[in-house]
């Protein structure tokens, strides 16, 4: 069974990489060591979805976020992504986002990108994986303006795990279909003030600017954070299929950090961290002054 996983790795490993090219079934094979028909099966079998469906969705969410942030031409995305007409790009993203692109141009609102995980990385299946102790954590203290905070409520989720679990882990897409002032969607531990009755200590977001006042997603909520001092945190890199544990884990011990330095710095008691799906290897420059507090 792992032989087969591994195999569905590499085609998802070269679809993201050959993204913009044309990718046949004959690629698939070679980089799966299956037959074309078998490779087929497989990536259904383990996706879901065969793999055309699968790279028309990803070509069309990076298509979406070109006219969100580039504003270009229509014609121009379409043919960027492989489209070879207009309106066959047009028919494909009113039926992946229920909206057209010259609608989505004028008024770009929220909506589901396609943003999948590999299929060795599902976060709700790795539980049981054991892994060393994180041992370092980095800190950078950091000056964030008022903003608002669009974020998705669960119900008990204390971490990324069990948030995945209650909301399921297709909202970060939703999330990062809007343009956030810190570059990423985050996730965020609420403290009493921030929460609702039976809504979870843990939730996802956005930040967006403080006079922001466009769509907010059905079933999601706005906070208002104020200007002040914020502690960043990040792990150390980690291999991604063990970024669900990983992340179990940074929460912990973070956790733990943070009562020592809430003694030495007056900051809100909101820890906060974002973090890119698409590369693990960024980290965040380690606070000297802290290092010799801890």
């Amino acid at each position: 069974m792992l032989e087969k996983i591994e195999a569905v790795q590499r085609m998802q490993d070269y679809i993201k990489k050959h993204l913009f090219e044309n990718i046949t079934l004959a690629d698939l094979s070679k980089v799966s060591l299956y037959s074309p028909w078998y490779s087929y099966r497989l990536f259904i079998d383990q996706i879901g979805m065969t793999p055309a469906r699968y790279i028309r969705r990803l070509r069309l969410s990076q298509s979406a976020l070109r006219l969100r942030d580039d504003k270009c031409k229509i014609i121009n995305v379409a043919f960027d992504m492989g489209f070879k007409s207009v309106d066959g790009y047009q028919r494909a993203f009113k039926s992946e986002f229920n909206c057209n692109p010259s609608d989505y141009v004028a008024n770009p609102r929220p909506i589901y990108l396609f943003y999948p995980y590999g299929v060795k990385f599902k976060p709700t299946e790795r539980r049981q994986k054991i892994m060393n102790n994180i041992r370092d954590i980095f800190i950078q203290q950091i000056n964030k303006p008022k903003r608002k905070v669009i974020i998705k409520r669960g119900i008990k989720a204390t971490d990324y795990l069990d948030y995945c679990d209650e909301v399921g882990c297709d909202v970060w897409g939703l999330l990062k279909s809007i343009k956030s002032i810190s570059g990423e969607p985050v996730c965020l531990w609420l403290p009493p003030k921030y929460r609702k009755p039976k809504t979870s200590e843990y939730v996802q977001g956005v930040e967006v600017s403080s006079d922001y006042n466009g769509e907010i997603p059905e079933g999601f909520d706005v906070i208002e954070l104020p200007e002040a001092k914020y502690l960043m945190f990040q792990g150390e890199p980690f291999k991604e299929e063990d970024h669900g544990i990983a992340l179990k884990k940074f929460e912990l011990q973070s956790k733990n950090i943070i009562l020592k330095l809430l003694a030495m710095y007056g900051i809100n008691l909101i820890q906060e961290f974002s973090w890119n799906q698409l590369d693990h290897e960024d980290t965040l420059k380690w606070s000297q002054s802290m290092k010799n507090n801890i």
